[in-house]
């Protein structure tokens, strides 16, 4: 019987499954693809999914397996955001998600199990059966947790009768991967749009030498019909205008708009993450990090298999979602997704950049879409601005940076010489924050500032499951 099992080998469940096995469980990963899919969904990584990556000592040798622009800041619906008033270490980078696939999985060396396809799931009490069609058959493996990370038509979530309330897409746009030349790339690092007269639009991303995406929306085709390269050379004329030149569509889908998301994000023994809880509009980059980011809060906790701590995933990571499907939803209106060419768009987008040339709202929302401005409730704290925040990756006086402790999978306490928690690792030193002292869990944020609320917090984030012993430093 494996500690856990994963269903989906995309970023989500392939960061889980490195997670889980930081803490020495038995993983394996179950996915229905022979093969890797060649159409890389999410282009590139947010500065924090870029510090979760550090803080396990992934981005570097990511990092190493190729040429991954580093860029300031992202776009809401095609404005310019700066996220650099956040004063990450890590900018946003230009990785697409088939190299992050492809890296992550090689790490796991035979953890993933492809051409699995899954056909059903029988919960019980003390674990959960996952019903598999394999190359050798019909086989049935035994995990004490299931995760479906099998994206947005998640077999798990169905087999399950999981419900998934919201909407379906009312429009849809095509994502492109093309070779192209003409004065239109000059847009796109800034992922501007570009409009037709007759309401259709287009945005233009960086994406690998010799490569770049295209967003083009407002055709009006349904979800189904097949894009073709005819389609695609038309829209890049009428939007981008003469001597912007397709050679090439290397792949090309279509996009929808909807947005759903589960109530709950456990079902006894079985959590949902990634697009099997939540999907949206691809606007804005933030997909892939979503993910990646219920697998980095979902993992150490359960390694530590404790009901109450695992029951806080679902209570913490669904309101994150919620708020990326509202943004999204704004961004589909203020772009024009559906191309209806309303003369009053002009005027909105207007505003928008007026409000955006604002400091103070140019920060909320570069922390909204980076991820930076994450905040979760921390229960019976006093109050301190860094409570419930990621630690900021300051150097201590041991010559290290704060996100660099935190790759051994290990809570950290900051200013304090020992614990009798195995699990936490020690550092008489605060970094220069003005904090009594800073307890931060696994993922990377702080869960107490004060020797008032300390006991509380251990209590809560690290329940005591072995034999005391001092702390590692």
């Amino acid at each position: 019987m494996f500690d856990v099992i994963v269903v989906g080998a995309g970023p989500t469940g392939l960061f889980l499954a490195s997670e889980l096995r930081l803490y020495g469980l038995s993983v394996v990963v179950l996915e229905a693809l022979a093969q890797r899919s060649p159409f890389a969904r999410a282009g590139g990584i947010q500065p924090r999914t870029a510090e979760i990556l550090d803080q396990r000592g992934v981005l570097e040798p990511l990092l190493a397996t190729g040429d991954y622009p580093a860029y300031g800041g992202g776009h809401f619906a095609g404005l310019s955001v700066d996220f650099r008033s956040w004063g990450s270490r890590q900018p946003a980078r230009i990785i697409v998600q088939d190299r992050i696939e492809e890296f992550l999985e090689r790490r796991l060396a035979n953890v993933v199990r492809r051409e699995h396809r899954l056909v059903s799931v029988v919960p019980a009490d003390d674990h959960v059966t996952a019903v598999v069609d394999s190359p050798q058959g019909t086989v049935e493996l035994r995990g004490r947790y299931l995760v479906a990370a099998d994206g947005a038509h998640s077999a798990v979530r169905k087999t399950l009768g999981i419900e998934f309330p919201g909407r379906d897409s009312s429009a849809t746009a095509v994502a492109a991967d093309v070779r192209m030349t003409g004065p239109a790339l000059s847009a796109r690092r800034h992922a501007e749009v570009s409009r037709a007269s007759d309401g259709r639009w287009g945005m233009i991303f960086e994406l690998r030498e010799g490569e770049v995406r295209l967003a083009l929306g407002g055709g009006g085709h349904d979800r189904q019909e097949p894009v073709t390269a005819a389609e695609v050379r038309d829209a890049v004329a009428a939007i981008f205008g003469d001597g912007n030149d397709v050679h090439e569509v290397i792949r090309a889908v279509r996009i929808g708009d909807a947005a759903r998301q589960v109530e709950n994000y456990r079902h006894g023994r079985v959590f949902l993450a990634g697009d099997a809880a939540h999907v949206h509009l691809p606007m804005g980059g933030q997909g892939l990090n979503l993910g990646v980011q219920d697998a980095a809060n979902l993992g150490w906790k359960l390694a530590r298999g404790d009901d109450e701590l695992l029951d806080t995933y679902s209570t913490e990571r669904h309101p994150v979602a919620a708020r990326v499907l509202q943004n999204t939803q704004a961004q589909s209106l203020l772009v024009d997704f559906a191309g209806t060419g309303t003369p009053d768009l002009t005027a909105m987008r207007a505003i928008f950049q007026s409000m955006l040339d604002i400091p103070e709202t140019m920060h909320f929302f570069a922390g909204m879409l980076s991820g930076l401005d994450l905040r979760y409730e921390m229960p019976d704290q006093p109050e301190h601005p860094l409570l419930g925040r990621r630690i900021p990756d300051v150097d201590l006086r041991n010559g290290m940076r704060a996100h660099e402790l935190l790759r051994s999978g290990n809570g950290l306490l900051l200013g304090l010489a020992a614990t009798d928690h195995t699990d936490i690792s020690c550092v008489e030193d605060v970094g220069g924050l003005d904090a009594e002292l800073l307890l931060v869990r696994p993922d990377g944020y702080v869960c107490a500032t004060s020797f008032a609320g300390l006991d509380k917090a251990l209590a809560r984030w690290f329940p005591t499951t072995q034999s005391d012993s001092d702390c590692v430093v």
